[in-house]
């Protein structure tokens, strides 16, 4: 199987799932991995919502969290101490890379972090520019639209915010430089300064990357990528970002994926995950340069919130554990190993690659190319077989995504294998 439609039929129905995005399912309850519609059906969600319901849906230990504070103190101005939030900022020093010394939780969600630690980088150094990668989804807000990657994006706005740079992925399945990893010489690296000299306004005070692209295709760099990009950094004076508010909490298999690539960032953002069962909570962790931003600079009236917080405090407490990690670790190597034995029936699978419970694989051509349109079939299909599935960069990318809640079990890795591969031998055979 090739393509189901034709190219201009792909454009449109891309268009009308971007503006129309809302289904008819109506959803009434969720527990772990499972949600359950207005039908009785039950469904395992492999997105986790938005990518984080890191505990899954309804997490006894996170409810009790937000209960037991609602009924001491809900909400107060971040201008004060208290709390959950002195417990929570000790937590992600303590459980964060070493060089990460301070917290910023006056955000209430990943676009603002990100926001945030550029404006933080932007002081210290006393440059403007920010390298993003071609792929990346940095947030919603204009600034972080107008430094994410894909024209799509910004597309419909007179105005982006100026000074991005964007540069080629460590995409290595899709070079851009045409390279094998084995002789490349990490170009994806070394072109940077190409990019820095004439590209940029020669002022250039970040880079933001997410260590596995989340909306961008889950592109896991090769080895030695973080140790080039770091050394690059070094050596021009320019502020590391890591935004791990996919890849943060667990997701990896690590509690940061800064740990798992080895490397020490300047600053990691954090979201999603990090509320366990949905709460909204965010923030920035920085080493001492970083520190000072003034808070007229970057607060939100939400932000700091004890509620969320307390959420927050739960979630580490069970994440962190070894034991909880090395099941994330051991689940994911599972589903990954299943999809390699997949690949070897349904030669439209192409690239598989993850790490932990954040998987994604392409569906491809017969000719190598990216399937857009099968991409997006399977997806819908995979909701008859149980299976709540995501797509990459909103619909015009063309991997599937496996990022269940990392309370999964093996036997419900097993469940969304089985109910995968069903899904293929329906559609595909």
């Amino acid at each position: 199987m090739t393509s189901l439609v034709t190219e201009p039929d792909v454009r449109q129905a891309i268009k009308n799932h971007i503006y129309h995005s809302v289904s008819d399912t109506m959803m009434l309850r969720g527990e772990g991995v499972y949600l359950y519609d207005a039908d009785g059906r039950s469904y395992i969600d492999c997105a986790a919502a938005t990518f984080n319901l890191s505990l899954g849906y309804g997490h006894p230990a996170v409810i009790k969290a937000i209960k037991d504070q609602a009924e001491r103190l809900i909400h107060i101005t971040s201008s004060f101490q208290s709390e959950p939030i002195n417990e929570l900022v000790a937590k992600l020093v303590e459980l964060s890379p070493k060089n990460l010394t301070k917290v910023h939780l006056k955000v209430s969600g990943g676009s603002e972090a990100n926001e945030g630690a550029i404006k933080m980088a932007q002081v210290a150094t006393g440059k403007r520019d920010v390298i993003t990668m071609f792929r990346s989804h940095l947030g919603q807000s204009m600034m972080m639209a107008s430094l994410s990657g894909n024209a799509f994006r910004k597309e419909p706005f007179p105005l982006i915010y100026p000074g991005g740079v964007h540069v080629p992925d460590p995409y290595c399945h899709r070079c851009f430089y045409k390279q094998q990893r084995d002789t490349c010489g990490l170009l994806c690296v070394e072109r940077i300064e190409d990019f820095v000299e004439y590209a940029s306004s020669g002022q250039v005070a970040a880079v933001v990357v997410e260590p596995i692209s989340g909306n961008g295709g889950n592109i896991v760099p090769p080895d030695g990528y973080f140790q080039a990009l770091r050394q690059f950094c070094d050596d021009h004076d320019i502020v590391l970002i890591f935004d791990e508010i996919q890849t943060g909490i667990g997701r990896t298999g690590r509690l940061f994926a800064a740990e798992h690539f080895g490397v020490e960032p300047d600053a990691i953002t954090v979201a999603k995950g990090l509320g366990g069962a949905g709460a909204q909570v965010a923030g920035i962790l920085t080493n001492d340069r970083l520190a000072g931003l003034a808070g007229h600079h970057h607060s939100f009236t939400y932000g700091s919130n004890l509620l969320a917080a307390a959420a927050a405090n739960a979630t580490l407490d069970i994440v962190s554990r070894p034991e909880f990690l090395a099941n994330v670790r051991a689940t994911g190597d599972h589903i990954l190993a299943r999809l390699r034995d997949l690949r070897r029936r349904f030669p439209q699978i192409g690239d598989i690659r993850g790490v932990g419970l954040m998987i994604g694989f392409e569906l491809e051509t017969a000719d190598g190319e990216p399937d857009v349109a099968l991409t997006n079939h399977l997806a819908k299909a995979a909701m008859k077989h149980g299976l709540i599935m995501r797509t990459s960069r909103y619909g015009f990318g063309n991997v599937l995504k496996i990022r269940p809640a990392l309370t999964l079990t093996m036997a419900e890795a097993d469940l969304i294998c089985d109910r995968l591969e069903e899904t293929f031998q329906e559609e595909l055979a």
